[in-house]
């Protein structure tokens, strides 16, 4: 195989970072944006020669308008879209918000409608199964000081 066969061959998914972010009362900060029907992490999409580390710390200022301290890497989730194109997500430690940075939070009015903090019993009530799933084991993976491989949101099936 040449290297133009092999490199057509190659995957080029799109990736994108955001960051699982807490109160005091252990309640899960989800932002409603304009563009969606559901709500959603901080977080977008990785830009060419960033890191997803980097597009998680500038996404978050952007759509919050703070700069926290984004912990360590909880999850990675391959999303498989046949029409869109395949999508790598990564899901970082914001950690606890303190009173004084979530009375710092400003959102931009043109993307995001409002921000706020839910029980994680409501989730499900709030956004789409396949991130239900990715925040649920996000917090186990934080809780657990693991990192989890996650394929459309779900553990991948393994044979045993």
């Amino acid at each position: 195989m040449s290297e133009n066969e092999h490199e057509a061959k190659m995957a080029r998914p799109r990736m994108a970072a955001g960051a699982l972010f807490f109160d005091e009362a252990d309640r899960v900060l989800l932002v409603e944006p304009s563009y969606k029907d559901y709500r959603d992490i901080p977080g977008g999409y990785v830009e060419h020669g960033e890191s997803p580390l980097q597009a998680c710390v500038r996404e978050v200022h952007e759509e919050l308008g703070i700069k926290p301290v984004i912990g360590r890497l909880l999850v990675v989730d391959w999303a498989p879209n046949p029409g869109e194109g395949d999508k790598v997500l990564y899901l970082f430690d914001g950690g606890h918000l303190t009173a004084g940075q979530r009375q710092q939070i400003a959102l931009p009015a043109d993307e995001l409608r409002s921000y706020g903090f839910h029980p994680t019993a409501r989730l499900s009530e709030l956004t789409i199964p396949r991130l239900v799933r990715r925040i649920t084991v996000g917090m186990q993976a934080r809780a657990n000081g693991l990192t989890a491989y996650l394929e459309h949101g779900a553990l991948p099936e393994t044979d045993s």
